[in-house]
């Protein structure tokens, strides 16, 4: 009975962690949105339209993290069979490529560069 019990409760956690995920998305983007209109009367049209791109890819890095940490949680703890293993690493693949294809949209670096000067 305990073992079910945890299995149940990770499932939740997991669960949880995802619509977590997925609300940061929708709340990130939401704010790009509202905040782009707001940017585009005040510093025009390119100026905003940097702002959202960026701040919708961090929102759906953010996002991405929290999906990617749903899925370990229910394929370590509730069904750690050979081929959930194998899916979940092709899941995080794929969610690492993207996260590293976001990262570079958005700040125009590589994860494992190291941050530009800025000129003074």
């Amino acid at each position: 009975m305990n073992e079910f019990h945890f299995v149940s409760s990770m499932e939740i956690v997991g669960n949880t962690i995802d619509i977590f995920g997925v609300l940061i998305m929708i709340a990130g983007i939401l704010g790009a949105t509202i905040w782009f209109f707001i940017l585009m009367q005040r510093e025009g049209a390119a100026r905003a339209y940097t702002s959202y791109r960026q701040t919708v890819g961090r929102a759906i890095l953010l996002g991405l993290e929290f999906l990617v940490a749903g899925d370990i949680i229910r394929t370590v703890a509730v069904s750690p069979s050979p081929t959930n293993v194998a899916v979940l690493a092709g899941i995080v693949l794929i969610r690492t490529f993207l996260s590293f294809a976001l990262q570079l949209e958005v700040e125009g670096r590589w994860p494992w560069q190291s941050t530009p000067e800025k000129s003074q």
